[in-house]
């Protein structure tokens, strides 16, 4: 194939596998996709890869378009003027456009003690390393899973489903975004399974050590094995690359998606901030955006005009162990309804979610520009209306 248009990747996960397959909708682009890993991550399953659950990993030709190239290899860097990146093992591939998907990784923790002690679950091999550990570990020795969000809930019901005694600090509230109503079944379904939850304030970890850990209250809990599930962190290589990013290291686009330094590349999924406001990060988020960043691109080449991202957060999710689940529905602001489903429904529901996200990319692999998002229509425009009046002026 003698291509018109070279179009590189980075990044194998749902952001950039959904945009790598949308892109072959232009039959005179050459598309590449680099990746560190030859399989492909559904970050959702990644609390069953600790708890021994699942495997975590489905086979790229089962979601990626055989018309796209998969190259096996880490990028180092991204030289812009030269439309080039840089590859781990000398090697560098040039691009006419270029798609930044990144994702997102392990948070490092602050926390004294706990870069040394801690074990996070947030990528496939940390969830390996964990399960390893957990297999060599008594079930009933103590752990505790640091961190009230999706992942540290998952984690926690997962473990304590397999017998484990189980506890869940959160600081905050257990899962800020859901409903109270929903709040109160999830707490329900934790101490089903003998999870012990500590809440607010005086649970904020201080410090961690190689068999405890301590809380902002002076409170010592017994840990053999302590999970680190609060955050996640982004990629550096925007910054090494000298391309302007936020506080996070998110690569900042304007609201087509398109990088503010140069407007061949554009970033998709946790890795993007769009005007500085990111969307919640979701899977669903992440291979949304992939295919409105593939869209900026192939307008973009087509001489037509990149429309800005208009997507809303429908509805979180959650697994309490294999038998219970929370479907929690929200509105377009982002904040949660009333409306939720639970118990075996709502575990049918969460398990639909994460086969889904499988499901979207594999049906865009074969009928590129078939995957359509739920749209905010007013939200984001006023958030963006609200961020330009308060903006400090310039001199």
């Amino acid at each position: 194939m003698n291509a018109k248009y070279e179009i590189v990747v980075i990044g194998g996960g749902y952001a950039g596998v959904m945009a790598a397959n949308r892109l072959t909708k232009n039959a005179e682009a050459r598309i590449t996709l680099i990746n560190p890993r030859r399989v492909f991550v559904p970050r959702l399953r990644m609390h069953q890869v600790a708890g021994g659950t699942h495997e975590g990993v489905v086979e790229y030709p089962d979601v990626l378009s055989e018309k796209v190239e998969l190259v096996i290899g880490s990028v180092t860097r991204i030289d812009a003027p030269a439309r080039k990146v840089l590859l781990a093992d000398g090697d560098s591939i040039a691009y006419d456009y270029l798609v930044y998907a990144v994702g997102s990784g392990n948070a490092a923790p602050s926390v004294p003690g706990a870069a040394e002690f801690t074990h996070p679950v947030a990528t496939l091999e940390a969830a390996q390393r964990l399960r390893s550990l957990l297999r060599d570990t008594p079930t009933s020795a103590p752990v505790t899973v640091i961190g009230g969000g999706p992942a540290g809930v998952e984690t926690a019901a997962e473990l304590a489903e397999q017998g484990r005694v189980v506890t869940l600090v959160c600081g905050g509230a257990l899962v800020p975004y859901l409903h109270p109503k929903a709040r109160r079944t999830a707490h329900k379904y934790l101490a089903k399974l003998g999870v012990t939850v500590l809440e607010g304030a005086d649970a904020v970890v201080t410090a961690v050590s190689a068999d405890a850990v301590e809380l902002a209250d002076g409170r010592i809990l017994d840990s053999a094995v302590t999970i680190w599930s609060a955050g996640f962190s982004i990629p550096d290589l925007a910054v090494r690359s000298g391309l302007s990013t936020d506080a996070a290291g998110r690569m900042l686009t304007d609201e087509t998606l398109t990088s503010i330094d140069d407007e061949r590349i554009v970033a998709a999924g946790d890795s993007s901030a769009p005007s500085e406001l990111p969307f919640r990060m979701s899977a669903y988020t992440a291979y949304s955006l992939g295919a409105h960043a593939a869209d900026t691109l192939l307008r973009r080449i087509a001489g037509e005009s990149a429309t800005p991202i208009d997507m809303s957060f429908p509805a979180m999710c959650l697994s309490f162990g294999r038998n219970a689940g929370i479907y929690q529905i929200g509105r377009k602001n982002e904040t949660a309804t009333r409306v939720y489903a639970s118990g075996s429904i709502g575990r049918k529901l969460k398990e639909f979610a994460c086969s889904a996200g499988v499901t979207h990319l594999s049906t865009e692999a074969d009928k590129p520009g078939s995957h359509h998002w739920f749209k905010d229509g007013k939200y984001r425009p006023s958030l963006l209306a609200d961020q330009a009046n308060t903006a400090i002026p310039v001199a």
